[in-house]
């Protein structure tokens, strides 16, 4: 039993505005390629993020990893710097990025991926709305 592959989750939510735009183009390019998004006046979601982290149970604790200590990680490189922000004039870490949902997704696995003790980071899920998730397990 203590040698099976755990998965656990830890569900965060946050708040953002941004801007999907290519400094290059004018407005109206903008526009037409990424169409209501590209609003020079930003616009924003209400994120929930799904963190998994895979391993195996240590026999002393019962855990993969302090559920705690995830949900500590997680607000200190994450939420602290995404919620209530401006991803494309707030956020550091995704400065120099479009800030799709995809570049968001993997630039906060870049965030976690080498900051988890126990286990290992196995994939990162943003829901941008109720419809829309993005996921990504690091580099196939």
């Amino acid at each position: 039993m203590m040698g099976r592959i755990i998965y656990l989750t830890r569900r965060e939510t946050f708040a953002a505005a941004h801007r999907l735009f290519k400094p290059e183009l004018s407005d109206e390019e903008n526009f037409e390629l990424f169409g209501k998004c590209s609003n020079p006046n930003w616009h924003g979601h209400n994120y929930t993020l799904e963190v998994v982290v895979a391993g195996k149970i240590d026999p002393d604790t019962g855990f993969v990893l302090d559920i705690k200590h995830l949900k500590e990680l997680i607000k200190e490189h994450v939420i602290s710097k995404v919620d209530h922000k401006n991803l494309n004039i707030d956020t550091e870490f995704m400065k120099g990025l479009n800030t799709t949902s995809e570049n968001i997704t993997v630039a906060i696995w870049n965030q976690l991926v080498d900051k988890i003790p126990n286990g290992r980071l196995y994939s990162v899920k943003l829901y941008e709305t109720e419809n829309n998730y993005f996921e990504y397990k690091g580099e196939e």
